[in-house]
């Protein structure tokens, strides 16, 4: 599913986008509330698995672009998870911006397109969003396209530490009928 607002492209992932996506995840800025930068093998792991899921479920984190020139600005999306996390099976939604792309309105604009292709064309009741607790820009963002704090959601990421400043999550959701509300009322 490709959608295109006045300032963006928002495609799915293809093999061509390896390079785009390993310079995006290994730069430091990008990847500092992460436990580590990826090496550019673990990328491209990560773009089969986004592209898999597209082939699977109709959605993934796709690749968002400037719509003026085509220029990779970094990944948005909705994507399933089915399992390794306290809140699986569910679907979230997530964003990773090139620095370039910062601080634009970027982020938010991407996934509030992706909200309503999640509640109106996949039919989807609910959709999550979770970060490591000291990302406060992520977690502006949720609260920004209209996702409220889920406490009752939250966890300690299994894959780092307990101690970790990285390791609990706050959760965000948005269920359907509340983002229908909003759209009512905004």
């Amino acid at each position: 599913m490709q959608i295109e607002t006045e300032r963006l492209i928002l495609r799915p992932f293809e093999a061509g986008d390896a390079p785009d996506v390993a310079a995006m995840n290994a730069d430091p800025r990008v990847m500092r509330f992460f436990p580590a930068i990826l090496t550019p093998g673990e990328s491209r792991a990560r773009l089969d698995v986004w592209i898999g899921k597209q082939a699977r479920f109709g959605y993934a984190f796709s690749a968002v672009l400037r719509r003026a020139d085509r220029a990779f600005l970094g990944m948005c999306g909705i994507s399933r998870v089915e399992e390794g996390l306290p809140v699986a099976p569910c679907t979230e939604i997530g964003w990773r911006l090139i620095p370039e792309a910062w601080a634009q309105g970027i982020a938010s604009e991407a996934a509030r397109c992706w909200l309503r292709a999640g509640f109106e064309t996949f039919a989807l009741p609910e959709i999550v969003a979770f970060t490591p607790a000291p990302n406060r820009p992520s977690a502006a963002v949720m609260a920004r396209i209209g996702m409220h704090p889920a406490p009752d959601l939250a966890f300690g990421f299994p894959s780092i530490p307990p101690g970790d400043p990285l390791h609990p999550a706050v959760v965000y959701r948005l269920r359907a009928e509340d983002w229908r509300a909003q759209q009512v009322h905004p």
